[in-house]
């Protein structure tokens, strides 16, 4: 493996877990635990993650604490995310949702990409610190404290008033019935609001969001552009959907 790659999956490693030691890595990577040193350090001065005795850790846990240590279908999560990132282009102005399938995307973004984020998610926006080439612009007002999004007026006309190329919603309820809805009404209008100022949307849901009707509607089954979940388009859980028109990743 060069090192080029190494220092690359060394970068990946540290986003998804936060922490890990020299000694998984050199496991991981089938490469000596001095290698891995070395590999740490010139990362670290290059801004990529933080050394710590024994291992290293992202650089965003300087500036910002996040309770993640439990995030439930994390790697279906990141199979998700892997699939989304394949429609991010140079140059694009993306608008994220908030969320954790989101939060993990913000982590594995490439490093050498450079695009414009806008997010009304105070987690994703610190994540996105760690990507040097990613201009963020975080949507303010009334933050809720559980999710650490905001919403309100304030968010709504803001996101009237942009343009995007793509944006990523993170799906909380998705049925043949009422198609993309949501738990919180606020949520429900910013999310409404960030679709209809983006060119194209994509949906990323785990499969036990699939059949799921919550209170409030995001948008009907017929405006759905495209749908990511950890599945493969062929699996019949799916099937319905893509009778009923939408399109899967």
């Amino acid at each position: 493996m060069k090192k080029k790659e190494r220092q690359k999956k060394i970068i990946d490693e540290v986003s998804i877990n936060r922490k890990v030691s020299s000694s998984y890595l050199s496991k991981k990577l089938d490469v000596s635990e001095d290698t891995i040193r070395r590999d740490i350090k010139e990362l670290d001065k290059q801004g990529l993650l933080t050394k710590v005795h024994g291992g290293a850790i992202s650089t965003i846990q300087k500036l910002y604490h996040y309770n993640e240590d439990i995030i439930y279908y994390r790697e279906e999560k990141i199979q998700i995310a892997k699939k989304a990132i394949s429609f991010i282009k140079e140059g694009m102005v993306i608008i994220m949702s908030g969320g954790t399938t989101n939060l993990i995307l913000a982590k594995l973004l490439p490093k050498n990409i450079k695009i414009t984020v806008y997010t009304y998610s105070l987690p994703i926006a610190m994540q996105l610190t760690e990507h040097p080439l990613v201009e963020t612009i975080f949507i303010g007002g009334r933050i809720h404290r559980n999710s650490m999004v905001t919403t309100g007026i304030d968010v709504v006309q803001f996101l009237s008033n942009i343009t995007a190329n793509l944006c990523f919603i993170g799906v909380s309820g998705f049925s043949l019935e009422q198609g993309i809805t949501d738990e919180g009404y606020e949520v429900s209008l910013v999310k409404k609001a960030m679709i209809n100022t983006a060119e194209h949307t994509i949906y990323m849901s785990t499969a036990n969001k699939l059949n799921i009707r919550l209170n409030f509607e995001v948008c009907n089954l017929k405006d759905i552009d495209l749908a990511i979940t950890n599945l493969e388009p062929t699996d019949p859980l799916l099937k319905p959907y893509v009778k009923a028109g939408v399109q899967f990743k």
